[in-house]
């Protein structure tokens, strides 16, 4: 018989989220940070994404139930059965993407993204942007609204938005996706080895200045940004067997 797991349950503001994680904690306990093997987020998927950059020091795997908008990295809520949903649900690991920009200013900002790594443009003037692929220029001046790239996990959000392509979990790959490009006309993207490392160079910054964002942390005034797959850094996400997300990003191509 497997052992009940010690829970530390985190929840979003509103106030169903909120009454539910009230409810769960006087029915299963919470067990402080420390103690705790196992992280149940109650909310949608922008606070899932937001749990999982705030404990990756942690290094415990994530169950989340929907209580959002969105739940696509979440399980149904449900009060019972929470142990056994648990013990029996499957473990998704996932690396993130490690964006490093460096501004006009001169200053460099990294952070992590899970979902994308996105340029986009600040003003209403097209940006106009250099793209290399392992140090090899592929577009030399792409004119777009911006550009991005996506982890596989993220692939059915502003990637599928964008017109990108649907990247099964465990393909190794990643998508690099322009957003509304001018030029050039034919050129709608690539699907990247996740070893590759793609840079991103602003043409006429001081004109066209772009912003980049790596999930919800945005860098403005960037002239180039660099992305590549942190093969160092594992997040762990749990879903229910009927439930799953590879099943999920499946599903979202006949939709």
């Amino acid at each position: 018989m497997t052992a009940d797991r010690k829970i530390h349950f985190v929840a979003s503001q509103t106030e169903a989220a909120q009454r539910a994680m009230q409810a769960l904690q006087a029915r299963y306990d919470q067990s402080e940070m420390g103690e705790a093997d196992v992280i149940v987020a109650l909310g949608g998927d922008g606070f899932m994404l937001r749990t999982l950059h705030r404990f990756l020091p942690e290094d415990l795997p994530v169950y989340g139930m929907k209580l959002g908008e969105v739940g696509f990295l979440m399980n149904r809520f449900r009060e019972d059965d929470l142990h056994a949903r648990l013990n029996a649900a499957d473990v998704v690991e996932l690396n993130p993407l490690c964006m490093i920009a460096t501004t006009e200013a001169g200053s460099e900002a990294r952070a992590l993204a899970i979902n994308e790594v996105a340029l986009l443009r600040q003003l209403n003037q097209a940006a106009h942007i250099r793209v290399l692929v392992n140090g090899s220029v592929k577009v030399e001046d792409l004119v777009c609204d911006g550009v991005l790239v996506s982890t596989a996990a993220g692939s059915s959000a502003y990637n599928l938005s964008a017109q990108g392509p649907i990247l099964p979990l465990g393909t190794e790959a990643m998508a690099l996706t322009p957003i509304s490009p001018f030029r050039p006309r034919r050129w709608r993207g690539a699907v990247l080895p996740s070893t590759a490392r793609v840079r991103f160079e602003v043409l006429d910054n001081y004109k066209r200045p772009v912003s980049a964002t790596a999930d919800a942390h945005e860098i403005r005034n960037v002239v180039s940004v660099d992305v590549y797959e942190a093969k160092d850094i594992t997040l762990k996400l749990m879903f229910d067997p009927d439930h799953s997300l590879e099943q999920r990003i499946l599903d979202e191509q006949f939709l």
